[in-house]
């Protein structure tokens, strides 16, 4: 239980439903609620199909490519903890000025990568489903927790002119930093077991 709490705490930073959120109401003012709906569950399910796709062949590719995991895991807690940074002292934390490309999906660009499908996100899923550490069942239960974050990030989403009514601004910004703080946290853990894994400084748990 106290790993499904760990795991769930880690996909909620790097996921980011609340920053997600602010970014949804930035890019879709202009639409229907139809349209909003629908553009919420689709940029949902390319997330959703990006993360369990590099949950499934990522440590493979990484072996293809002759990439340690624990140079893999040092160098994502080193991206986890910039981007943690980021969202803490940033002081566009709704990433407004980030919109789709020209004759593009916007569920696509920017709301499934960079927002949902994040850096960080596909290099938490690589780090908590180690081959050499999960097995089969523990790696399941690990892609459940994910999945259960991206639903509430989509319910969130559904919910977005509500919420952001009640929040405000400055209660959303507020969350973000907290959440950035977290994810800072959880980041230095990472980056000092994967020391360990290379046999620097003592063993740590995450």
């Amino acid at each position: 239980m106290q790993q499904l709490i760990h795991d769930f705490v880690l996909f909620f930073a790097v996921i980011d439903p609340i920053g997600s959120l602010l970014l949804f109401l930035a890019i879709t003012g202009g639409y229907s609620a139809k349209d909003r709906n629908r553009v919420a569950l689709r940029a949902t399910l390319y997330s959703g199909a990006i993360l369990l796709t590099f949950l499934i062949i990522g440590q493979l590719l990484l072996s293809a490519m002759g990439i340690r995991l624990v140079s893999f895991q040092i160098a994502g807690g080193c991206i986890l903890f910039i981007f943690g940074l980021k969202m803490i002292f940033s002081d566009d934390v709704s990433h407004s000025k980030d919109r789709a490309e020209p004759g593009h999906d916007i569920a696509v660009f920017p709301l499934a990568v960079p927002s949902m499908a994040s850096p960080g996100a596909l290099t938490a899923v690589v780090v908590l489903t180690d081959n050499r550490l999960h097995g089969i069942e523990d790696q399941a239960l690990t892609a459940l927790v994910m999945v259960s974050v991206l639903v509430i990030t989509y319910l969130l989403l559904r919910m977005a002119n509500t919420l952001h009514h009640w929040l405000g601004d400055g209660g959303s910004a507020i969350l973000i930093r907290v959440m950035g703080m977290l994810l800072c946290a959880l980041a230095v853990e990472i980056v000092l077991q994967g020391f360990a894994g290379l046999g620097v400084g003592p063993p740590t748990q995450l």
